[in-house]
This record gives C-alpha cells, sequence and structure tokens, in this order.
C-alpha cells in the first residue's frame, strides 16, 4: 500500500537560505519510498525528520509477520529508503544512516551515492552472540568545515547533537516495549492500535492481536531483565525523559537552539510511537517533558505549512 504524503511548497515571498533552495531542488529531483513499520520507533524518527524538512515521500506499509514487501532487500529490517533520482536508485538502510544522509545531502549538495559510501555496513556480533549489520559513522554528518560552521557554529554543538542521537538508540528506544506492553492489559491495547495500523487481514489481525499481545508482554519481561530496568518500568521512562528535558535546558526551546535539530527530531520520534497509549499519558503527567514534545510537534506543522 502506498500512502502519498503531501507536503505544500514554501511561499515564494519567504526569503529562502541556501538550504531551503537545496531542499526545494531535492524535492523536485529525489523520489522518496519509506518501507516502514507504523508502530517502529526508528521508522518514526525517520518520519519526523523527513517531515521537519518538508521532503515529500511515499510509505510503503510492511506486513511484521511476511514482510513481503521487503522481499527485494537483503537487510530485513525497517526501516529502508529507496531514493530515486533519474535513472538511479539508492537504498538507505538504518534510521540514523537514513537521515545522516539526507542532511548530509541537503547541507552539502554532494551527490547521494557518494554520501553512502561514508557509511559501510559491518557485520558484529551483539551481546546476545547474534550476527548484526551495524554501520560506520552514522551519526556523523559529512560536511566539510565551512558547512559544519555553518549548521552548527562549534565543535560542542554537533559532539551534543551526535550523543544524544546515540542516546536515543542505544537507551531511550529500549525503554518502549517494556513500557507499552508493561501488563496484559496494556499489551492488549498496544497490539489492537497496531493492528489498526498495520497491514493485516482479517484473520491475521485477529490472530496478532491476541497471540502478539501475549508473545510481547512475555518479551518485554525479558527485555527488563537484559536492559536492567527497574522493577517498574515506568520509573526508567519517566528519568529518561527528565534526563533529556535537563540536557535541553531552561534557555533554549530546542537542544538545537531556536529549531530542533537531529536529536530532537530523533527523541520526539521515538516518544511518538506511544502516542494514545496509557504509557505515553503517564509520560505527560509525569515529567516535564510536555511542553518540549509539543514544540517539537508545532515545529514539524509549521514547516509543512509553509
Amino acid at each position: 500500500m502506498l500512502v502519498d504524503v503531501a507536503v505544500s511548497r514554501p511561499s515564494r515571498t519567504r526569503s529562502r537560505d541556501s538550504l531551503t533552495l537545496r531542499r526545494l531542488s531535492l524535492s523536485d529531483r529525489l523520489q522518496l519510498t519509506l518501507y516502514q513499520y507504523k508502530t517502529c520507533p526508528f521508522c518514526s524518527k525517520v518520519r519526523a525528520f523527513l517531515d521537519f524538512h518538508a521532503l515529500p515521500y511515499q510509505v510503503v506499509e510492511v506486513n511484521p509477520v511476511r514482510r513481503a514487501e521487503i522481499k527485494f532487500s537483503t537487510y530485513r529490517k525497517v526501516p529502508i529508503l529507496l531514493a530515486q533520482e533519474g535513472e538511479s536508485l539508492q537504498q538507505l538502510n538504518d534510521s540514523s544512516v537514513i537521515i545522516s544522509a539526507l542532511k548530509s545531502y541537503l547541507v552539502s549538495g554532494q551527490p547521494l551515492d557518494v554520501i553512502i559510501t561514508y557509511y559501510p555496513p559491518m557485520k558484529a556480533t551483539n551481546d546476545q552472540g547474534k550476527e548484526v549489520t551495524e554501520f560506520c559513522n552514522k551519526y556523523w554528518l559529512m560536511l566539510d568545515e565551512k558547512e559544519a560552521q555553518r549548521m552548527y557554529g562549534g565543535k560542542e554543538a554537533r559532539t551534543e547533537e551526535m550523543k544524544w542521537r546515540q542516546w536515543a538508540d542505544d537507551w531511550l528506544v529500549h525503554l518502549i516495549s517494556p513500557n507499552v506492553y508493561r501488563t496484559p492489559a496494556e499489551a492488549l491495547a498496544s497490539f489492537d492500535y497496531i493492528v489498526r495500523e498495520g497491514k493485516f487481514g482479517a484473520v491475521e489481525g485477529a490472530m496478532a492481536k491476541y497471540v502478539g499481545a501475549a508473545a510481547m508482554y512475555f518479551i518485554s519481561k525479558r527485555l527488563k531483565s537484559r536492559h536492567h530496568l527497574q522493577e517498574d518500568v515506568r520509573e526508567d521512562l519517566y528519568e529518561a525523559a527528565n534526563k533529556w528535558v535537563a540536557a535541553v535546558g531552561k534557555d533554549r526551546p530546542f537542544m538545537g537552539g531556536q529549531k530542533p535539530n537531529l536529536a530532537d527530531l530523533a527523541v520526539y520520534g521515538v516518544l511518538r510511537v506511544m502516542e494514545g497509549l496509557e504509557a505515553f499519558d503517564d509520560l505527560m503527567r509525569h515529567t516535564r517533558i510536555q511542553p518540549w514534545y509539543l514544540r517539537v510537534e508545532k515545529a514539524i506543522a509549521a514547516e509543512a505549512l509553509q
């Protein structure tokens, strides 16, 4: 299923900096297709980036059981982004690689097929002894000194952004499943949402809802142990949210200053997949993150309207 995401063009009377002009050029020349699960936090990160930068894209919702939609790929995880420019078709894997590569393209204008080579995949073995694919440099933007200075203003801002992008991948994302599947009732509510948003047939959806909810309830307990979470996993979620808010500080609306940077978009994207669930409501009620979260939401919506 292809879903078009419409993005209006900025007003011609608005002043346009070089990044805005390059973004418009990219929108005209590059066709983007995102293969995703709607409820995947890594996919949500990519959508937050694309939406904030007003980049039109199509969505292919992947069936999480059969995954027939990505049978063309030897890389079997989502998100996958296909970027077609004329006759050239590039496949970008891993959410952070997708974001870094596209941002590098927007800022520098280097050919995308060249930029992708800066993020080579490498085979590694994780803590469970399973072979996984890692990507080198995935939090690093491929910019020259002038471009980096123009974007960040200094090394500290660049280092801060990279640190918190990695934190979102290495810690925050691992708090999602244990929290949304914390109890049998929450697991069932979560899978009801997954089935409604996902690509399931009627029978398959019913099976997925009940069997999947039961399975994820028990898997979430293993994840809780693997990541050494507290007995009440909400406490880890609350601590992470407040740690993020403290890192942003009181003197700037976003970690990026007056506009969200890649770390803002990553944290927002990860948390957004819990919207509509009990864990999200608890998060907004028991931490200081809501004002920042709503500011990012508003900033993304404003870009779509320009």
